[in-house]
């Protein structure tokens, strides 16, 4: 994924980087309003390319999880809303995203935000989160 997509503590759904600027960067919401606003140093901001998520063996990347899922789901985007979702359909989920996750480390709400961004991202027009040299 080439663009630098964004979450921001405090405020939901996901942001794309488009500038950077003296002492703050503006971005653009992925949802249907695509509303832009400068973010400051004082926002606490996450680039998902720096999220992983914790599985058995070793943390996996957070874009080759949403790739496991699209590579599951063909690319579209899942059935489940992540508000109305059991706790079985999450978990089913989850094991689509990654087989070996760490059920002690993970938790539901982190099913939710993963099936909520996920879902965000299709939306938003993503389906390739990891190249070829990345695998």
């Amino acid at each position: 994924m080439q663009d630098t997509i964004l979450s921001i503590a405090g405020r939901p759904g996901l942001y794309r980087l488009l500038t950077r600027g003296a002492g703050r960067i503006i971005v653009e919401a992925l949802d249907e309003s695509h509303k832009r606003f400068p973010a400051s140093p004082r926002d606490r901001i996450t680039s998902l390319n720096d999220v992983s998520m914790y599985s058995d063996a070793d943390d996996v990347p957070l874009m080759q999880v949403f790739q496991n899922i699209a590579d599951a789901l063909e690319g579209k985007a899942s059935p489940l809303n992540h508000k109305t979702a059991s706790a079985e359909e999450l978990s089913d989920f989850m094991a689509t995203a990654l087989p070996d996750y760490d059920r002690d480390r993970v938790h539901q709400s982190d099913m939710k935000k993963l099936l909520q961004w996920y879902n965000l991202l299709i939306k938003a027009g993503y389906t390739q989160f990891v190249t070829e040299e990345d695998k």
